[in-house]
């Protein structure tokens, strides 16, 4: 059984960087919601427990709180801001409320480096985020590092198991926060960090090959990483049993059908490309509502798909590439979310074909979805791909869809994809893309008078699409891109820069 951390949520805005640092680290991490029963827990065998930050206040009535069995499980603790408060507060210490809160870059002055804080200096610097502090120790603990705003900073129990920290180690402001994170894992939960990319490769594929024994396979297959990954770990399992359909919507950027059918047909995929464009675009005459389109697009994929797998005899499984950000929006500390996007999977597909569902990536962040890809041999072209939505360019056009715009979109898209491209800064972005928008304005063109359509441009950086930043392109590469868009597409003739930040903006446009 592989070693696994479990991360508790108390609904901090930080609970997923705790995770991924820990599999940075090549320990398996997995967040549940604080709520987990205590039976559950044990199942899961943990090396050891992480209690999240928080938003609430630990004497509130409705403060969430865990199972004081956990301290009876025998396994090393940490609690991190609300976390370290609450161990405090049920094991019997004091926490008020800060008569200064403290937000921001800190100094901490370590008093112990004997185990969990070994190797962290005299003084460091570390984020804090917190309003409420512990103000007297429990019985048989004792301080381990101060700061001018919290004499108890970081403390720990005399047995040395349980361990909190009014810092937050896993974001990169505290300077030596993952070293911290690594004496737990590695010198408290004494971990051997085996889990890796290959590792869980391995392993999946043998699940797979285990559960599904002879049955046939469908996966719908749009050409982005996460349905290629899904796709190479099923052939891996089941080889020649695995039936891809590839459903071209007509909404792709320029020259994508023809360049995902043939890199997955190289790769030995049994590919099924279905050219459905013009089933779409009838069924988005008019329609200007964003999530009217997302609606539309996805139950007219559904009878596509429909349509194509009846034909293929013995097929039991879909597979889909659901990653685990979906998974814990509907385990997390205010229940299950309203909806998880459409393009994020093929839904309502299972139940209507009677498929048994298979997602071997509903455990991985994208950046390890794509190291997964890397040792499986997906080409770089897809491994660094920029993400792409399930409606494709029609949530690009803002308004309706219609041939004429499409062709204006692609056009410009490809051009600002190849330029940055150029750059050099292509994966430096996380995703970058072209919005039509629905107003026209006045230009000269040649001496003559315009009036046509505005094209912005988006382009942010992320770690997993969750929180992100807009793009810092030079102004010279902005300028080459506007230059081109204007003079190459026709009824453009004005580009801007969207300089949002998610959030409060969506990184998508609708």
């Amino acid at each position: 059984m592989r070693e696994t951390i479990l991360v508790l949520d108390f609904g901090s805005q930080y609970t997923q960087l705790i995770a991924r640092r820990i599999r940075e680290l090549g320990v398996y991490s997995e967040i549940r919601p604080f709520s987990e029963p205590l039976k559950r827990i044990r199942e899961a065998q943990p090396k050891a427990i992480i209690l999240s930050g928080g938003p609430s206040c630990v004497w509130d009535e409705a403060a969430p709180s865990i199972d004081l069995g956990i301290f009876d499980l025998g396994i090393p603790i940490l609690g991190i801001c609300y976390g370290m408060q609450l161990i405090a507060h049920l094991l019997g210490g004091r926490v008020e409320r800060s008569t200064r809160r403290e937000f921001g870059p800190a100094e901490i002055e370590t008093t112990d480096t004997s185990d969990f804080l070994s190797g962290i200096p005299r003084k460091t610097r570390v984020w804090m985020s917190h309003g409420d502090r512990v103000l007297e120790l429990p019985n048989g603990f004792v301080s381990i590092a101060t700061s001018e705003n919290s004499p108890i900073a970081a403390m720990k129990d005399t047995q040395g198991r349980i361990f909190g920290t009014q810092f937050h180690p896993e974001v990169v402001h505290s300077e030596l926060g993952k070293e911290v994170l690594s004496n737990f894992i590695f010198k408290i939960a004494m971990c051997k960090g085996s889990w890796t990319a290959k590792s869980f490769a391995e392993s999946v594929i043998e699940e797979i090959r285990v559960n599904v024994g002879n049955s046939e396979v469908l996966c719908a297959l749009s050409g982005g990483v996460d349905s290629a990954v899904t796709a190479l770990i099923i052939q891996h399992a089941v080889w020649n049993r695995l039936h891809c359909i590839f459903v071209d919507t007509g909404l792709l950027r320029l020259g994508e059908a023809n360049q995902v059918f043939e890199t997955f047909k190289d790769l030995g995929l049994d590919l099924i490309h279905v050219s459905a464009g013009r089933r779409f675009l009838d069924k988005l005459r008019g329609v200007e509502d964003p999530e009217s389109k997302r609606k539309i697009i996805g139950e007219e994929f559904i009878r596509v798909f429909e349509d194509e797998a009846s034909k293929i005899e013995g097929a039991e499984f879909l597979a889909q590439g659901t990653l685990y950000p979906d998974v814990i929006e509907s385990v997390s500390l205010k229940g299950p979310s309203a909806k998880i996007k459409t393009h994020h999977n093929v839904g309502g597909l299972p139940e209507r074909m009677n498929l048994k569902l298979i997602e071997p990536l509903k455990e991985l962040f994208k950046d390890e979805v794509r190291a997964v890809g890397g040792e499986l041999g997906l080409p770089k072209e897809v491994l660094d791909r920029h993400p792409f939505p399930g409606p494709g360019l029609a949530i690009r056009i803002i308004g309706e869809v219609t041939e004429e715009k499409l062709e204006r979109l692609r056009a410009a898209d490809a051009i600002f994809i190849d330029e940055i491209k150029k750059a050099g800064i292509y994966k430096d972005i996380w995703q970058a893309f072209c919005v039509l928008l629905p107003i026209k304005t006045v230009g000269v063109m040649g001496d003559e008078r315009t009036y046509e359509n505005v094209v912005a441009l988006r382009a942010v950086t992320s770690l997993d699409g969750m929180t992100a930043n807009w793009a810092h392109i030079p102004y010279d590469i902005l300028e080459k891109i506007s230059a081109r868009i204007i003079n190459e597409v026709k009824g453009i003739n004005r580009v801007v820069y969207d300089v949002s930040t998610k959030p409060p903006s969506t990184i998508e446009w609708e």
